[in-house]
């Protein structure tokens, strides 16, 4: 294959996963409207603290999905003068803005469960609330096996923090049922608030879980132990290469950076290191096609200086 079609192929995919991605976000923001409007009219008609509490979830889903449809589409733009690793961090920086929802969401669900456990209240026609929940999960995991799907092929940091909401979700609306059932048929009054407060401290789980993921592309962390592995064996399988240091990777939204210093034969001339180079580039592309690659030729067995990393 040459460069030119390898160019073409790589932009080909590249606009696939564009277009994903993209309708990825529109379905999420949909999707977080349409179970705000039905959530909001039930919790109106049930006066239930964990009916409320997803209500309040939705609207939090809502605004990060609003923030992930914005990154997203500033994510994809191509690099350009001022930004010429591209835009990919907008993803994690969105991530971070959806821990803090989450978080911020969390906190006044306790306060409301708080509030309800001290002044209890019987639930009204709780029919309407298991029907909405009912319809809320049907809706939301045909959601989520989009979202795993474009994550599969993108890889996307903001999409997989979406999809994670969603995934919560699906436990929150279940466990809704059980605290509607145990509260209007079992009368026990106390499972509403003490099923909202439960949920709160799962929402704060997955906001930290969310962050933190968030923070490490941010701070350029290294790529996991199993993909550098996997990295190093791909350039030493080839036979002009005799040894590989200084390898460097980092992730930036649906992209990754790999930076090495490949040794070769001293011997050898620059086209034919070049031509090894090309090849062992060619060949981590196709494992990591969202990659750019940066090689540097060492003679094999120069001394230098190496940084040494704990």
């Amino acid at each position: 294959m040459t460069e030119v079609e390898t160019t073409a192929l790589e932009t080909t995919a590249g606009s696939s996963t564009a277009r994903l991605m993209r309708w990825a976000t529109y379905a999420s923001v949909s999707v977080a409207t349409v179970l705000i409007i039905t959530k909001f009219t039930a919790w109106l008609l049930t006066d239930s603290v964990s009916l409320l509490s997803t209500l309040i979830d939705s609207l939090l889903d809502a605004a990060a999905s609003l923030i992930n449809l914005l990154a997203v589409h500033h994510a994809l733009q191509p690099a350009d003068r001022d930004h010429r690793f591209g835009h990919g961090k907008a993803e994690p920086l969105a991530s971070l803005a959806q821990g803090a929802f989450i978080f911020g969401s969390a906190a006044f669900l306790l306060i409301e469960a708080g509030e309800r456990l001290a002044h209890p209240k019987a639930l009204v026609n709780p029919e309407i609330g298991y029907g909405v929940m009912v319809f809320s999960i049907v809706l939301t995991v045909t959601l989520v096996i989009f979202q795993r799907y474009v994550v599969r092929r993108s890889g996307s940091l903001a999409i997989r923090a979406d999809s994670l909401h969603y995934q919560t979700d699906v436990l929150i609306n279940g466990s809704v049922i059980l605290s509607l059932f145990l509260t209007s048929e079992m009368r026990w009054s106390a499972a509403d608030p003490l099923f909202a407060a439960g949920i709160a401290a799962y929402i704060i789980r997955t906001a930290w879980k969310i962050g933190l993921d968030a923070f490490n592309i941010l701070m350029d962390r290294e790529l996991p132990d199993e993909d550098r592995n996997q990295i190093t064996e791909i350039a030493l399988a080839h036979e002009g290469v005799r040894g590989l240091h200084d390898l460097r990777t980092r992730s930036s939204g649906t992209h990754v950076f790999i930076q090495m210093h490949l040794e070769m034969d001293g011997e050898i001339t620059l086209n034919e290191a070049h031509v090894i180079a090309d090849a062992v580039e060619l060949d981590l592309l196709r494992v990591f096609p969202n990659a750019e690659v940066i090689v540097h030729e060492d003679p094999e067995g120069v001394e230098e200086v190496r940084k040494e990393f704990a």
